[in-house]
């Protein structure tokens, strides 16, 4: 009797297997925080959890933006991932993302934002940087705009933000790997 549940108790274990989530979370590592708290402009966040989403990724993209995803994806996965919160932090104030779908204007903690997609982006242009806040419902990304302060300066939820700044120039700035080398008379 014990030999013929042996398969069934095999299969039992690759069925519930099967179930797990694929994608092993793995905790944000302390150096790719610690890049985030000494960078030179503010850097926006939740802190290390919000309404249950833990944080799931850091990353800083060439452009020199920082974005911190809450949760794990929706849809795709690696490479394409739609969590259901992200807040990107971007150093080039010079651009305020959008697109050409509808959008309003809303007063959030006291500055100017754009809000699109039925309410899910909000985009606001506060001191020198501009934050953008994704997220798969609109009550989500009122909350985190309600929410959101910087994680290397002073900052409370539902503060008033800093108003924008004029063009801090950051996005006509070459980065380092588009300057061409320095040139050395030939010998």
């Amino acid at each position: 009797m014990r030999l013929a549940a042996l398969p069934l108790a095999v299969l039992l274990c690759l069925a519930v297997g099967a179930c797990g989530d694929t994608v092993q979370d793995q905790p944000v590592s302390h150096s790719v925080l610690e890049g985030v708290i000494v960078n030179q402009f503010p850097v926006y966040w939740l802190g290390g959890s919000f309404r249950h989403l833990a944080i799931t990724e850091v990353s800083h993209d060439p452009s020199g933006g920082f974005s911190v995803q809450y949760g794990d994806c929706l849809e795709g996965g690696q490479g394409t991932c739609v969590p259901p919160l992200r807040v990107v932090t971007s150093g080039d104030n010079s651009f305020l993302p959008g697109g050409t779908g509808p959008r309003r204007i809303a007063l959030i903690r006291g500055v100017p934002a754009l809000v699109a997609q039925g309410g899910r982006t909000v985009v606001i242009p506060t001191g020198g940087v501009v934050v953008d806040i994704y997220a798969n419902e609109p009550s989500l990304a009122r909350a985190a705009a309600q929410t959101v302060v910087p994680i290397n300066d002073p900052g409370a939820p539902d503060a008033p933000l800093p108003r924008a700044l004029p063009d801090t120039g950051y996005g006509s700035t070459p980065l380092s790997s588009q300057e061409p080398p320095p040139l050395r008379p030939v010998l």
